[in-house]
């Protein structure tokens, strides 16, 4: 009662306690929603590619074998038919790579899913590790 706050020094060392508990909570889940956003991120890139994957690879796959049975089937033809058939497979076989090669690109860039809650967190947490620091006068 003589440092001239008016306060008890049990009231301000519960108050430091009660602050750096509240600053190891606001840790806890900063970390806890980190480890979502990652998991997350991680999971809907898996999913987006198999799609885009499975799907790329269905259409011009089917397209390519519908081409070659085709053009097996014309190969005995003695026009320029077999020209054109191996042209269109080429063609749908070219479009299955470049898909392939386009999702994988689209899947490469980091998610920013709960970037601001996870700022304003660091925040928090960073303004009460400060006060929790600061020595009483």
């Amino acid at each position: 009662m003589g440092d001239g706050t008016g306060k008890a020094p049990d009231q301000r060392g519960l108050f430091a306690s009660a602050k750096g508990l509240l600053g190891t909570g606001v840790t806890l889940i900063h970390n806890r929603l980190e480890l979502l956003g990652v998991e997350l991120a991680e999971e809907r890139v898996r999913v987006t590619s198999m799609l885009a994957y499975g799907g790329a690879a269905f259409l011009c796959i089917a397209a390519g074998l519908v081409f070659l049975a085709i053009f097996l089937t014309v190969l005995l033809w003695e026009s320029n038919r077999l020209l054109a058939l191996g042209i269109f497979s080429a063609l749908f076989l070219g479009a299955g790579i470049a898909s392939l090669m386009l999702a994988m690109r689209l899947g490469r860039p980091g998610s920013k899913l709960f970037s601001a809650s996870l700022a304003e967190l660091r925040k928090d947490r960073d303004a009460l590790s400060a006060g929790s620091t600061a020595k009483p006068q």
